[in-house]
């Protein structure tokens, strides 16, 4: 997915994942493609907006609840992913959860 996520009015959640890569792409782009495609389809999803350069990574996904992004959080894909992050893809990560309480958006 490429561009700025269109979601609904406040409030719902943001997943603020951002990192460091390995050397070498192992598997990571066709897992990264293949975790957007089932995150969408993951209940409570509103979107996902994701820049990398050859130093960080920084995704947002966002979420209608908490118990939303639990329910991705314990996806037994997800956390085959997760495992495969820290022991080939990650030299670093970190993860915020956020509540978006206001939102504004331009276009031209």
């Amino acid at each position: 997915m490429v561009g700025i996520a269109k979601t609904p009015e406040p409030p719902y959640f943001a997943v603020i994942f951002a990192s460091q890569r390995t050397e070498g792409d192992k598997g990571y782009g066709v897992m990264a493609d293949k975790m957007v495609e089932l995150a969408s389809n993951q209940k409570g999803f509103l979107g996902v907006e994701s820049a990398r350069d050859k130093d960080l990574g920084i995704t947002v996904s966002y979420w209608d609840s908490l118990e939303s992004i639990k329910a991705w959080k314990e996806n037994s894909a997800h956390i085959a992913a997760q495992n495969k992050g820290k022991t080939e893809w990650y030299k670093n990560f970190s993860f915020r959860v956020c509540k978006v309480e206001r939102h504004s958006f331009f276009e031209m």
